[in-house]
């Protein structure tokens, strides 16, 4: 008779790699395939430890790391969930521009105009950073964000035009929350993880005008790619912040 294979030993991963990452392997994979979504919990240690064959503390312990990657939040006497970017305290996880004077919560979200939203071709820029082909279809989408009714950020996104089919400024305009909340929601994208290059910039007529300040204003060039599951690239994100009432805040350690 023969044995069945275990789901650990059917994995791709290099024999080297330790167990526990190939537990956080085999849970990311239902993450992405959506066998767990945003926002539902994942089954318990024990269900894990009984499905994949090992330890409960060899799943605990990959559970352990795709809670601090704000893969997965666990939740005293509930369980371990799905992380979404519909709960307030990761909502705003990529925007790490704050007032001077530090409250967040006191000036409130943002007012979003969606200045343009259309279908082209990717360029050659845009097509490496999403590791598309130059040609290939993206969605490009220019907004303002304003704070207390100063235009504040200046952002322009591109994503990947099949993965995000049927995205209209119409759908942008009437979505109340975060962006990505939106991408989680109603096209199954999570972005999980974001790179950032930043440098000090001069805008250019149109953006000066959107951003209500001279072409002679510095402003914080923000250039971000986000990624989902299994190091994805999904969007480019190119944002120009003012910095006359607000900062770059980021935390490291």
């Amino acid at each position: 008779m023969t044995t069945p294979a275990s789901p650990v030993a059917e994995l791709s991963t290099p024999s080297f790699s330790p167990l526990y990452q190939q537990i956080k392997s085999l849970i990311l994979q239902g993450l992405h395939t959506g066998e767990w979504k945003p926002g539902e919990p994942i089954p318990s240690e024990i269900d894990l430890a009984a499905r994949f064959r090992v330890s409960q503390g060899t799943v605990r312990k990959a559970i352990d790391e795709l809670a601090a990657e704000n893969l997965v939040v666990r939740r005293q006497g509930k369980g371990t969930f799905v992380a979404t970017h519909a709960e307030q305290h990761v909502q705003y996880r990529f925007l790490k521009l704050v007032p001077d004077s530090g409250d967040v919560d006191s000036e409130g979200p943002a007012d979003r105009e969606i200045v343009d939203c259309r279908r082209q071709r990717a360029s050659a820029d845009v097509a490496r950073a999403l590791a598309l082909r130059t040609g290939d279809a993206v969605l490009q989408v220019r907004r303002v964000l304003a704070y207390r009714g100063t235009p504040t950020i200046l952002e322009d996104l591109w994503l990947p035009g099949l993965p995000f089919k049927g995205l209209t400024a119409e759908r942008l305009r009437a979505w109340r929350g975060p962006m990505y909340a939106l991408f989680e929601t109603e096209f199954g994208v999570r972005m999980v993880r974001a790179e950032e290059k930043i440098r000090a910039v001069l805008p250019d007529a149109a953006q000066a005008a959107l951003l209500a300040v001279s072409c002679a204003t510095p402003l914080l060039s923000v250039e971000r790619v986000a990624h989902t599951y299994h190091d994805t690239p999904m969007e480019l994100r190119r944002g120009l912040y003012r910095t006359d009432t607000h900062h770059y805040r980021n935390e490291l350690g």
